[in-house]
């Protein structure tokens, strides 16, 4: 489909559904982006898959109650949240292992949920993989306003949040509350995951929090520089992923994730320094046999001593 069918698409009254679909879209995956940077500069990458199972009860609580989606599932993922940090106090059993047991326990109870819902197959279909048709109004909104919050958010505990990502030990010596900082990121993570979930389900959404954020790792040294090129990256693979979505109907879940590995595969060959040309062009050049025989020869004829 040429960009101007495509274009003219969304301005069609008939296809009212389309544009709703690419802001959401393009909204939550810039969201995703930023909040994605924290997450892979404390290696977290497992929190987020978590979370985004962790919401799924409170997502299916909403749905039987015919309640907001994003109030339902953000409540969902910050009590599991604070379960966790609850119960790694004694240390007896280590925060990732809570993780994998609560977590995992939230996504199955929303299952077992879900399931007594009229129209259990479609609905159940509609979080896992997202769906594009019959987003209201209201969701608009509320994606806009919540993604906003986060922003604002990571902007005005940019500076703490770095400072815990880098070293622990020595934010906590200084004075910082790194229990609550922890806690914060986790319900501005939860926040992120739950305004993406109606576009590209809650199977896919780690690649929209994940990918961006380390694809700009791959261009960039400057953690300032990171935090713009991330959701650059989710944003224009949110674009060009509906599109082709829409062009050749595929899954637009499915398609905006492979396009973001795409940009990230591109950042791992091509990347100016950390890129693999990069790297083997900086390797120094082996020497011939010619001149390796000699030196190893006299390496291997020097006394020891």
């Amino acid at each position: 489909m040429p960009v101007t069918e495509f274009v003219a698409d969304l301005f069609n009254p008939d296809l009212a559904f389309l544009p709703k679909a690419l802001l959401i879209a393009v909204m939550s995956s810039v969201v995703c982006g930023v909040v994605g940077c924290h997450v892979v500069l404390r290696g977290m990458a497992f929190i987020g898959d978590a979370v985004a199972h962790a919401v799924f009860p409170g997502l299916a609580v909403a749905f039987v109650l015919q309640g907001s989606l994003v109030l339902g599932g953000a409540v969902a993922g910050i009590v599991t949240a604070l379960l966790i940090a609850v119960f790694a106090q004694r240390r007896r059993v280590k925060e990732d292992s809570l993780i994998g047991v609560f977590f995992v326990a939230a996504f199955a109870l929303g299952i077992v949920i879900i399931s007594q819902a009229p129209g259990y197959a479609g609905s159940l279909q509609q979080f896992l993989f997202g769906s594009i048709t019959g987003i209201p109004d209201r969701d608009l909104y509320t994606v806009g306003f919540t993604g906003l919050a986060i922003l604002t958010a990571l902007f005005l505990l940019h500076k703490e949040l770095v400072a815990v990502s880098l070293d622990r030990e020595s934010a906590r010596s200084v004075g910082l509350p790194v229990f609550w900082l922890d806690i914060g990121l986790y319900v501005l993570v939860t926040l992120a995951v739950v305004i993406s979930l109606q576009t590209i389900g809650n199977i896919l959404v780690l690649a929209l929090l994940i990918t961006p954020a380390a694809a700009a790792r791959l261009l960039t040294d400057r953690l300032g520089v990171m935090l713009l090129l991330a959701p650059v990256i989710g944003g224009g693979s949110a674009l060009v992923g509906l599109y082709l979505s829409w062009s050749y109907d595929l899954p637009v879940g499915g398609t905006i994730v492979l396009v973001a590995t795409a940009v990230f595969l591109l950042a791992w060959v091509l990347a100016p320094r950390h890129g693999l040309v990069a790297r083997w062009r900086r390797q120094p050049a082996v020497p011939d046999e010619a001149q390796v025989t000699p030196v190893l020869t006299e390496v291997a004829e020097r006394p020891i001593g």
